[in-house]
């Protein structure tokens, strides 16, 4: 499923196909933009973000907080997208991003096809 449109970008993110399944993640990174909005909607100060993502800088997090708050459609049908294919796996989001384990999507990885 394709997301919408970037209505509003902005320097520290990216949205490329390739990476991340097209998910708009910080710019040299592969930190996914709608993970650092779920935790900042959820409490997490900037400041616990970024003891959480060292390799960020502070303009590239407050950047894509930006970025989730100037486009929050994309952001939206990001997480729902996420939410499905956790579902298609019988895995659900837990409420508390910060409880999260880490586990491996679709479009977290290298395209499958490529390990062949």
């Amino acid at each position: 499923m394709p997301l919408p449109i970037v209505l509003v970008p902005h320097p520290h993110v990216r949205v490329d196909r390739r990476v991340l399944g097209g998910s708009p993640h910080v710019a040299g990174s592969r930190v996914p933009v709608r993970r650092l909005y779920a935790f900042y909607q959820n409490g997490t100060s900037v400041e616990r973000l970024l003891k959480r993502y060292p390799q960020l800088e502070p303009a590239k997090v407050f950047d894509a907080l930006a970025f989730a708050l100037d486009n929050p459609e994309v952001i939206e049908a990001d997480i729902a997208r996420e939410q499905e294919l956790l579902a298609e796996r019988g895995q659900q989001a837990p409420a508390d991003p910060a409880a999260a384990k880490q586990i491996e999507l679709p479009f977290s990885g290298a395209d499958p096809e490529s390990k062949r």
